[in-house]
């Protein structure tokens, strides 16, 4: 069941946080998980016909969204991060991944997804070059101004040595004009879908801003 449904998500966005995490109970799953998967079941089963929405009119521009859940794994108490990526207004990849280590705080947590975020828009950038495709100051929009700070401001790294070297990557590109770090409101991270639950109405908000739709 849980197979299948991860070869459904290269279409379906909107299943990812789901599926993956009901994906981590696949070594030993119980009543309860097996009940979470006819649920996703039961949801396609009542929107077939929703998908991804490509426009050909959209302009040809990187952009990428990341988001984290500190410590949302209960059992783990492992952040998940959550990150996504346009090209022009279309949803071409995302990702919702539970991090290899514990975060010891909010900012490292969205730290790590944006690091995250930006290794992948950096290889969507090498891979467009092929094309003919330039992109400068790539827009990296993250909710967590603490976050930003420490990506921005060396005079804070001093307090962020817990934060592991490999991910201070993400200073490098920043300052050598490769993305650029943008503060976004919380209500309209659109990564956020991917990083945890959210009610009926922000659900379908952000599967509306993300192109997944019905087909006109």
């Amino acid at each position: 069941m849980i197979g299948s449904l991860l070869y459904l998500m290269v279409t379906r966005p909107d299943i990812q946080f789901a599926v993956c995490l009901c994906a981590h109970f696949q070594a030993s799953p119980r009543l309860s998980h097996r009940q979470a998967v006819k649920r996703i079941f039961r949801y396609l089963k009542y929107t077939p016909e929703i998908g991804l929405w490509f426009s050909s009119a959209s302009l040809l521009s990187l952009r990428g969204y990341s988001n984290a859940d500190f410590a949302g794994c209960r059992l783990e108490r492992k952040s998940t991060s959550g990150t996504c990526q346009f090209l022009g207004s279309s949803l071409v990849s995302w990702s919702s991944r539970k991090q290899s280590s514990v975060a010891t705080s909010t900012t490292e947590a969205e730290y790590i997804a944006s690091a995250s975020c930006c290794s992948q828009l950096l290889w969507m950038k090498s891979t467009l070059s092929d094309f003919g495709l330039s992109f400068r100051k790539i827009p990296l929009l993250v909710d967590s101004t603490s976050t930003l700070s420490v990506a921005k401001n060396p005079v804070l790294h001093s307090r962020t040595k817990h934060i592991d070297v490999r991910f201070h990557f993400l200073r490098d590109h920043y300052e050598k004009g490769d993305i650029d770090l943008i503060h976004v409101e919380t209500e309209n991270q659109l990564a956020d879908i991917f990083t945890k639950p959210s009610d009926l109405r922000i659900f379908a908000h952000l599967c509306g801003e993300l192109g997944v739709c019905y087909p006109f």
